[in-house]
């Protein structure tokens, strides 16, 4: 047998060696929900491991035990009470219980009360969890052409820690993550923030705190007075804020796009209207319940650049479902949550977000 024979059957072994391994490997079976119209391919694919996933990352803490009603106002029975006073004094109790499990469940009610004076207003975790009650509220009530009938409570962004796992700080382009860089307008490194993609990492701040456009492109075909212009920076903050929102999901563009022409509001899904919902009530959680709370945080609780307030994004929700905890709704047990006010009766949920434009501009 000459060398270059000998090469070649070693060289044909080594390949048959290769494969051997990779003859029980194969591609794992996807199921296809179609989300949009049929013959246009909108479809979201699901694997077991996505589905194993997904149900691990959403289990729903044990039931809170209803009491029967004392007869008694939570007011007239504790100090204190500026919020909720007019619930029955049990079921005020259940629902400090539930929030409790939901935020707090290794510290107890110690993490918000001084146990020798429950009325105590000095620490602030207790004047930020008054707020954020209020804040759950108003999502329940204001914004139902997002959270639909399903609504909140504290745990679908707390599950279980004081601190939600994902919050956003702003940087406003200002972080250089490589020193040598120096200014990088806060892109061009893969960020967690946007799907690892290179875009600029704080799409949030321009888009869900301030009132950017979302466009990537002119409706118009040259600049004119009156008709703001898209430029590149506001495109790419578009594009790494539709990663956010497909990677917070856990679906893709065509959940909500027909990616035919993902500018045409006629032919993409419902969920397109219920995101842009969603959009509009995380700016305006973020400005007038969250970021507001800056006065109240200890620095140690405040951004890292900007030493501003953490705020919510769809992530802060969603966590990776299409629905949060996978569209199981807890609010339902707690009509307190359901509702502004203070009474123990969920009022009607009417909608005051602003609809979309008749004609949205591409």
């Amino acid at each position: 047998m000459t060398h270059s024979s000998c090469v070649r059957s070693v060289l044909a072994l080594a390949g048959i060696a290769l494969l051997i391994p990779l003859t029980g490997c194969e591609r794992p079976s996807a199921d296809t929900l179609q989300t949009g119209f049929r013959g246009t391919a909108m479809v979201q694919l699901e694997t077991a491991s996505n589905t194993a996933e997904k149900l691990a990352a959403n289990q729903l803490p044990p039931p809170t035990a209803a009491l029967p009603p004392s007869g008694t106002k939570a007011s007239a029975m504790y100090q204190n009470v500026q919020i909720l006073g007019d619930l029955d004094s049990n079921e005020f109790t259940q629902l400090m219980l539930a929030m409790t499990s939901w935020v707090a469940p290794k510290e107890g009610c110690a993490y918000c009360h001084d146990a020798a004076n429950l009325a105590d207003d000095s620490k602030y975790t207790k004047v930020v969890a008054r707020r954020m009650i209020q804040m759950t509220q108003s999502i329940n009530a204001d914004w139902s052409a997002h959270v639909k009938e399903t609504g909140v409570t504290c745990f679908t962004c707390h599950r279980g820690q004081p601190v939600p796992a994902n919050i956003w700080y702003s940087n406003d382009g200002y972080t250089p993550r490589v020193a040598y860089a120096g200014y990088r307008a806060g892109q061009n490194v893969a960020a967690d923030s946007v799907a690892l993609a290179s875009l600029p990492e704080d799409p949030f701040s321009p888009m869900l705190r301030d009132s950017g456009q979302i466009r990537v492109s002119s409706n118009h075909p040259l600049p004119a007075i009156g008709k703001p212009t898209p430029d590149i920076k506001q495109t790419e903050n578009t594009y790494g804020l539709m990663m956010h929102v497909s990677d917070a999901l856990g679906v893709n563009c065509n959940y909500c796009h027909n990616s035919r022409l993902f500018s045409n509001w006629q032919e993409s899904t419902p969920q397109r209207v219920q995101a842009w919902h969603g959009i509009q009530m995380a700016r305006t959680l973020n400005n007038e319940y969250l970021e507001p709370l800056k006065s109240t945080l200890p620095a140690e609780r405040l951004g890292p650049v900007m030493a501003d307030a953490p705020k919510a994004n769809c992530t802060t929700c969603h966590q990776g479902a299409a629905k949060p905890l996978l569209g199981v709704s807890m609010a339902k047990d707690y009509p307190s949550l359901r509702s502004h006010g203070t009474t123990t009766a969920a009022a009607p949920a009417v909608d005051t977000t602003p609809a979309p434009p008749a004609t949205p501009a591409p």
